[in-house]
Formats: C-alpha cells, structure tokens, sequence
C-alpha cells in the first residue's frame, strides 16, 4: 500500500469534467445528437474524444462547416442535459475548503458551459477562469496552463494541476507545472506522464497557511 506524501504548492489548477464534475452521459449523448444532425458517418457510436475543446472536435468531424453555428448547437445541446450531472467525491468540501485566491479552473468547456455545470452541480464558482474559449490554442498546448497559473498569479512550477485525461495532463507538464492524475476517465498507463495519480479527490487534504498551501494524499500505482 502506498504511503501519503506531502506537497508544497502556492497555487492548485483544477481541470472540471472528470475532476470536480461528471457529465460523461450528457457529453456522449449530445455529441452524438450533434454527429448526427451533421451526417457524420456512424455518428451513433461516435467516441468523443476527453479533454478536447468543441473546436477541435469540430474541424476533425465537419472542418466546412461554420464553426460558430457548430460550436453554439454543441454548447446548446449540452446546457439543455445537465440532468445527470454529478460532482465526484470529495470536491465540495475541498473546493469550500480552499481561499479564493489560492484556485482556479482551467477548462475545455467554453464559460456559459463551465458557469452551467457549476451551478447545476451546486458547486462554488471560483473568482479565476480560464476556459475554452478564452484561449488562443486548447489542451494539450501549455497556454491554458500558463495562462491559470499567472492569473493567480503565480509561476506555474508553484501549481499544482489537477487532471483527470491525458490531453490535460501534458498540458499541465508542459506549461512547467506539477500534475496530479485523477482515475476515471482514463487509467493508469494514460495518465503515466502525471508526476502522481490519486483513485479520486476524496483523500486530497489541503491546509493553508500564510506561505502558501499543503497538500497530503496516497498516490496509487
């Protein structure tokens, strides 16, 4: 059995879908609804691709399509079926646990879609966002990283990123910050490149003092 460890960190990037927030059903339901209404071939089964913005998405399915048309109906879809949305164990009180100024959530989701979420799954909205949208070059490019990591004004070898897929997790490591894999959408081996992996956040501890904040769990693997 693993043994807890102790990390010292200034700041703490939190991922949303597949950290804080399940909304797996409601991502495969509405992006197959959407494959479909564009003749996608075997939209039924189509396999969305985790922790990828909806432009992405959209230019390897439909590139000739108008991309905000695309983006709107997607982003419709999915603000309409939050009825299964669940937040994972251990997330409230972590989130209502941490200062302000100490998070943030770096997200594909574009903002309406990330603010819906929250708000669905009763969570607190953090003061510092950066979502899909707000971001020139998505995950698995470091800028949404770097750009989380400065708005809480910090350098991003003091954070620490929370990731559930493998697409974040190389964003993470690749702006120059720690990352701590979360299991659920993906396994083990997908998130190898993550400098630890926890079963989920339940066990995250996190004190803060004026320095800064602490965090102590039990890696797996």
């Amino acid at each position: 059995m693993s043994e807890s460890i102790c990390i010292e960190a200034k700041g703490i990037l939190f991922d949303m879908d597949g950290v804080l927030v399940s909304s797996i059903g409601s991502v495969v339901r509405c992006w197959r609804r959407w494959a479909e209404m564009y003749d996608v071939p075997n939209a039924e089964i189509y396999e969305v691709p985790h922790g990828m913005r909806a432009t992405e998405i959209i230019k390897t399915l439909r590139p000739d399509i108008d991309m905000e048309e695309g983006i709107r109906v997607i982003e419709d879809m999915e603000m309409a079926d939050l009825a299964d949305l669940t937040v994972l164990s251990g997330v409230k009180a972590l989130l209502e646990s941490l200062p302000q100024e100490r998070w943030a959530i770096v997200t594909s989701a574009t903002r309406r879609l990330l603010l819906g979420r929250l708000n669905a799954a009763g969570l607190p909205v953090p003061e510092r966002i950066i979502s899909g949208d707000m971001v020139v070059r998505g995950k698995p490019d470091p800028e949404p990283y770097r750009r989380g990591a400065e708005l809480l004004g910090f350098r991003p070898e003091e954070c620490v990123v929370v990731e559930d897929a493998p697409s974040g997790v190389g964003a993470g490591k690749a702006a120059g910050c720690r990352v701590l894999g979360v299991l659920g959408t993906h396994s083990l081996e997908e998130l190898a490149e993550a400098d630890w992996v926890v079963s989920s956040l339940e066990g995250l501890v996190v004190a803060t003092d004026a320095s800064g904040l602490e965090l102590r769990f039990v890696p797996v693997g």
